[in-house]
């Protein structure tokens, strides 16, 4: 079912159990698993799905390490135990990351963490290898016999500069664990949002959906699209906007105050000096005023960040000049040597994290766990609202399990089932060893007579669901993109025709890669806004005001501007 098709639907019948606001991870989470409870659902999102909060992340699926400090026992071994379920259900868009963490000193912050779990300080502090070892025998001991991944390892001085010869020569050491890195989570989100529709009748998501008013039994619902409004009458709500609650809440009438999210801010580099120094690791540490950022390796590409600064307006975050001064001036505390500039910045974003409201005066002490807070029917409501509180994309199932159970506790149904154990899109019957991905190839190959190259970069972006994206290719007409050969147009049309996309910028920004690999050029944007066009029967003006729209968002949220356009 299309967008416009879920549109119709919902006016035929407006009576819905279940209406979630915000289509980031959580809502997602949440969406996905009330329709596996055979319960009507609709989520809408004010824009494209995983657009917000969700889309601007570092990129990891991790347990966090530093949240021990903070005695958030309970998050940590949760999220490392939804992170190998990741690894397990999304083996197509999660990947085992190895994490370097370079150390300085030997006793430094030895004092200082027992302090932060007795809530006696809330500074940043540099952290000595006394202090990180512990933090790692912890990590390892939460997912002992049960982790597909080595434990960790500490290399000395000497062997460190030899696996990295760039690496700062003041370290002491360096110690190297395990977490995960996800590429494209845009991807993720668009593979439960397809598994759940495709599976549960009952269950739409429309993007370009907001809440525009509440009142009694109905919730009134904007449509960016058409510029028209429909009702809807459900059960329940659940707030999932993340950093926007408070917003979501004042537009249906009640006053709350439970957002306190900070900006996080990244930098995506075209420095091949630097991406061949960190290898394929990530390397994860303390900055000059003890702030814990990141240099991560995305594709052929290098991921830097990240920033937190309080931000009361979550439409504002943008990646600034300072925090770009920042970001590229942290490099240099642990790869000295090489050179960095604005000029090899080819992408940038910023977000705000759904962090609850706090008077901490760190902000990285702010607790990153989730919680949800319960509205009564009352002023003028005759519904309940669930409000999502807090959450990280590591843990968004476990968040959507007990968001659910409460759903299902309210109506008085049991659970029917879960997804613990659940493949997510592509990661169905996904080929993990080299003989079986050349076996589902070869099927592939002889089903499609595609040249197994194609094949194979399909499987990458895609997952298993390339086998039916392979078959539509194969029937034509299809043809390369002219500027950039490894799309072809048929696939692009089964983006734009089968992943929702609304909006030009839906592909090329959170359907595919191109953006944020910094891999289009007006030349580009010009043939994929004709294929799409084609595609959603855009007119020559429509499309004129897609690429137009797509240039501002690249230049206003991205820093990607094109000269001689």
């Amino acid at each position: 079912m299309n967008r416009q098709e879920a549109i119709e639907a919902i006016r035929r019948n407006p009576n819905v159990t279940v209406l979630i606001i915000g289509g980031g991870i959580n809502g997602i989470g949440v969406f996905c698993d009330v329709a596996l409870q055979g319960i009507d659902v609709l989520l809408v999102e004010k824009g494209d799905f995983c657009s917000g909060a969700s889309a601007a992340s570092s990129h990891m699926l991790h347990g966090g390490i530093r949240y021990l400090e903070n005695g958030e026992f309970r998050l940590v071994k949760e999220a490392l135990y939804e992170r190998n379920l990741l690894l397990k259900n999304a083996p197509h868009y999660a990947r085992p990351l190895p994490t370097t963490i370079p150390i300085f000193k030997w006793a430094s912050g030895f004092l200082n963490a027992p302090l932060k779990f007795l809530k006696l300080l809330d500074q940043p502090s540099e952290r000595g290898l006394l202090v990180i070892k512990i933090g790692l025998m912890l990590y390892d001991a939460y997912v002992r016999g049960r982790s597909p991944m080595p434990g960790h390892s500490i290399a000395w001085r000497e062997e460190s500069l030899k696996q990295y010869p760039g690496l700062n020569p003041d370290i002491l050491c360096t110690a190297t664990y395990y977490d995960a890195a996800m590429p494209i989570p845009e991807r993720i989100c668009v593979d439960l949002i397809s598994d759940a529709e495709a599976n549960f009748p009952s269950a739409h998501a429309v993007n370009y959906l907001s809440v525009v008013k509440a009142d009694g039994d109905t919730v009134t619902l904007h449509d960016a699209v058409s510029e028209q409004t429909l009702i809807v009458k459900p059960k329940m709500v659940v707030n999932a906007a993340g950093p926007w609650v408070d917003l979501a809440n004042r537009v249906m009438g009640r006053e709350t105050h439970f957002m306190g999210g900070t900006k996080g801010s990244h930098v995506v580099l075209d420095n091949p000096e630097l991406r061949a120094a960190i290898a394929d690791h990530e390397f994860f540490f303390e900055n000059v005023d003890g702030r814990i950022v990141l240099i991560y390796p995305l594709a052929d590409k290098v991921l830097v960040g990240t920033t937190d600064i309080r931000i009361d307006d979550p439409d504002q975050a943008r990646c600034t000049e300072e925090e770009v001064d920042y970001i590229l001036g942290l490099i240099g505390k642990v790869f000295p040597t090489i050179g960095v500039d604005r000029s090899q910045i080819i992408f940038r974003f910023s977000g705000v994290r759904p962090l609850p409201s706090s008077d901490a005066s760190a902000t990285g002490q702010i607790s990153r766990d989730h919680s949800i807070d319960i509205a009564e029917p009352g002023d003028g409501l005759r519904f309940p609202v669930f409000n999502l509180i807090g959450g990280k994309w590591t843990t968004f199932r476990a968040f959507a399990e007990q968001v659910t159970d409460a759903l299902l506790r309210r109506i008085g149904k049991p659970r029917r089932r879960d997804n613990r154990n659940l493949p997510i899109g592509g990661g169905k019957g996904y080929p993990r060893a080299d003989a079986e991905r050349k076996a589902w190839l070869s099927v592939l190959k002889n089903k499609t007579r595609l040249p197994v190259e194609r094949l194979e970069t399909l499987l990458d972006r895609y997952g298993t669901r390339a086998g039916d994206l392979a078959v539509l290719i194969a029937k034509g007409p299809d043809q390369p993109l002219t500027h950039r050969p490894d799309y072809s147009t048929q696939e692009i049309v089964y983006l734009a025709t089968r992943e929702k996309c609304v909006h030009l910028d839906d592909l090329l920004l959170r359907r595919s890669m191109l953006a944020k690999l910094g891999q289009l050029n007006p030349a580009l944007i010009e043939e994929i806004a004709e294929v799409v066009g084609g595609a959603l029967e855009w007119t020559d003006g429509e499309r004129k005001r897609e690429i137009d729209r797509t240039l501002a968002v690249l230049a206003d949220r991205h820093g990607v501007e094109f000269e001689n356009r």
